[in-house]
């Protein structure tokens, strides 16, 4: 084997370590983390003080669902994620690391900026793949009867298919407010995590610096959650069920956002922001962590 063959051997190992550890991330985050993104999802798409359905809190939500849908009602439309998170976390970290090569040949950038400009078209080439799964996703967690009563995932799928196809109207609906979602939040999180990772020193033993790691992780899924979430409640919007069945109220990002704003108050546009912010900030830790030490395991083993 020449030198060169040698060169792009490792090459191909090492994206296929990437990959594969970015979808352990996936797998372990979701596992964990649901249930407070299904409650985001509630708070969501809930509607003004007028909505019968109202939650009034993180807490009341919970009450409620376990009494009325029952415990696994917590899991509901968990299948779509699972399917979708280790495939999607897998697209984010290694197009991250791609993107990242990309922008850093030349030396023309800064490394926080090519950092910054490798997390937002890893987060946008990250939503190319995940929304579909996020429309059918959207609609189990909407769905407000028993769990054992909720059409099943695939059921769902097709339905949406047979009746608006695979287009904007269908499995791609929602699709800029999706792109907007994750290419803001990948920005943010990666950009933060990595450069303030830099700037924090290292701890030798690397037992005692696990905690810093998930400090800093936990800082930057904070953030991120904060800066892109009226894409987020915009995306929850749009692919959910409109308040009156048969008329299409919210058609695109900025005109829902706009007209949440303008019904609802500024505040509307940060509907689910406590639930987004108690997953996704220890989730963004766990997914970092994860992704950081199944690739040096893998590294070390094979």
């Amino acid at each position: 084997m020449t030198a060169a063959d040698t060169k792009q051997h490792g090459s191909v190992k090492l994206m296929i370590m990437q990959f594969a550890a970015g979808g352990c991330a996936g797998f372990v985050e979701v596992s964990i983390m649901h249930p407070l993104d299904l409650i985001k999802t509630r708070f969501q798409i809930q509607g003004g003080p007028e909505d019968p359905h109202r939650y009034t809190s993180i807490v009341d939500c919970f009450r409620r669902m376990y009494k009325s849908e029952g415990p696994l009602s917590f899991y509901k439309g968990i299948l779509p994620p699972l399917l979708a998170e280790t495939p999607k976390r897998a697209v984010k970290f290694f197009t991250f690391e791609r993107y990242k090569t990309l922008f850093a040949y030349g030396d023309y950038l800064a490394q926080p900026l090519v950092l910054t400009a490798a997390g937002l078209f890893a987060g946008m080439t990250e939503a190319l793949v995940i929304n579909p799964f996020e429309v059918v996703k959207v609609r189990l967690q909407a769905e407000r009867s028993a769990f054992k009563k909720q059409p099943s995932t695939f059921h769902l799928a097709r339905e949406i298919v047979a009746k608006d196809g695979f287009g904007l109207k269908g499995l791609n609906k929602g699709l800029t407010s999706t792109l907007g979602r994750h290419g803001v939040f990948n920005m943010v999180y990666f950009s933060f995590y990595h450069n303030i990772k830099a700037i924090v020193p290292e701890v030798k033993d690397p037992r005692y610096d696990l905690p810093r790691r998930f400090v800093i992780g936990l800082g930057a899924g904070v953030l991120a959650s904060c800066i892109n979430i009226p894409w987020d409640v915009a995306k929850s919007r749009i692919q959910g069920p409109q308040p009156v069945p048969g008329q299409i109220k919210y058609r695109t990002c900025f005109q829902t956002m706009k007209l949440v704003y303008r019904e609802e108050g500024y505040f509307a546009l940060y509907k689910g922001l406590l639930p987004k912010v108690l997953r996704l900030g220890p989730g963004g830790a766990i997914m970092l962590l994860v992704y950081e030490m199944a690739f040096d395991w893998m590294k070390m083993n094979l």
